[in-house]
């Protein structure tokens, strides 16, 4: 039996789900690298941070690109919608990740253009500002963004006719503005550090460096609470957007994400039980000195940022509101590929789950030992 459109609209929306928690979770090299300064006190310090976190970083790299590639094949007219017009802040968040792979590439190079500390200090402005802008967008899945989409285009291309129009000359940035978006934004931030700290207890013998960890996350926990509880609490109480299936037309939704978790009990526990997760790993490592916290704390982010994107794209719901038009809002339905080309896709995304497998096992072997200043100063290819 041939799979129908709706399956494949919801089954991709589900894999892009799932490719967002993972991005989410692998920020925590963002979060190691704006504590470059914090946790570590000497140049061998910050040299054995750096490398922990620089096995990872392509992995981290590679998911955003797979996300956003992804995204682009499954829901054009979204990436037309916001990457064409929100270039602002797409442009700067690439602009933060270029910085990132350039400083791991040139900073123990001899001859360096900017130095150790000149490549240090962009590895922590893409610490900060790449998993704050990232947390931002995503934000805008829930408060809008100021487009217009041709109405020829929802659900298809026409010709050459612009699929879309940004409506604010910020184009993008506009969404800083919103406290909702910022919560979200500084929530990832301070996750990103916190499982940052947490991988440097998992993967990094080092006294100091452990001390100092165990004290950081002491601070970034609560600050991680703080701006996570904000989001959630606006997340429960906000007027949504919903979308009738019969007829296409956008209208709002009191209480509509609250609804949908609700309505929706296998993602609305899965939420649960990834926050649950998330704060469970947080305990180990903080009050009974385990080192392992990373695995609950990571899977937990994981679980939790797929449920939360899956609570805003299912159940007839709105996943990128139109401040400018509310017609011209986008669903699942209306700004999907082809059901030709998400059937050819999800034969291939068949193979993710060897993918996954294979990733483990490189992270496994990895760092089946902590690493060492001793590993890194007889390692010719350290970063």
């Amino acid at each position: 039996m041939e799979p129908t459109l709706n399956f494949l609209q919801h089954y991709w929306w589900g894999v892009m789900s799932l490719l967002g928690g993972i991005l989410v979770f692998m920020l925590f090299v963002q979060g190691g690298q704006s504590l470059l300064r914090t946790i570590g006190r000497t140049d061998g310090q910050r040299m054995l941070m750096i490398n922990a976190l620089g096995t990872k970083w392509k992995l981290g790299f590679t998911t955003l690109v797979t996300f956003g590639g992804a995204f682009f094949a499954s829901f054009p007219i979204f990436y037309s919608t916001s990457f064409g017009g929100a270039f602002y802040l797409w442009m700067l968040i690439l602009l933060l990740f270029v910085l990132q792979g350039v400083s791991y590439e040139f900073r123990s190079k001899a001859g360096n253009l900017f130095g150790p500390r000149g490549y240090e200090f962009f590895l922590a402005a893409n610490g900060y500002g790449g998993a704050l802008l990232l947390g931002v967008a995503v934000g805008t899945f829930f408060t809008g963004g100021h487009f217009m989409v041709n109405p020829g285009n929802m659900g298809g291309f026409c010709g050459d006719v612009a699929i879309s129009h940004w409506a604010s000359p910020w184009h993008g940035l506009e969404a800083l503005a919103d406290w909702r978006n910022l919560a979200l934004g500084l929530a990832v931030v301070f996750l990103a550090r916190c499982l940052a700290l947490q991988y440097f207890l998992n993967n990094v013998d080092d006294e100091q460096i452990e001390e100092q960890s165990r004290k950081a996350l002491w601070v970034n926990v609560p600050l991680f609470l703080l701006f996570f509880l904000a989001f959630a609490a606006a997340l429960v109480t906000m007027t949504g957007y919903a979308v009738d299936p019969d007829t296409g037309v956008v209208a709002t939704d009191k209480y509509k994400y609250l609804q949908n978790l609700i309505e929706m009990p296998a993602v609305g526990g899965a939420f649960v039980a990834g926050v649950v997760a998330v704060l469970v790993g947080f305990a180990l490592d903080l009050l009974r000195g385990s080192r392992r916290g990373i695995w609950w704390s990571g899977a937990g982010a994981i679980v939790t940022v797929t449920a939360l994107l899956l609570t805003v794209g299912y159940n007839h719901t709105v996943y990128y509101p139109s401040l400018s038009d509310l017609q011209s809002s986008l669903t699942i339905a209306n700004s999907s590929s082809s059901r030709f080309t998400l059937q050819t896709m999800s034969y291939v995304s068949l193979l993710i789950p060897l993918v996954v497998a294979y990733i483990w096992y490189v992270w496994r072997t990895m760092n089946r030992r902590r690493l060492t200043s001793e590993e890194v100063a007889r390692d010719a290819e350290s970063y």
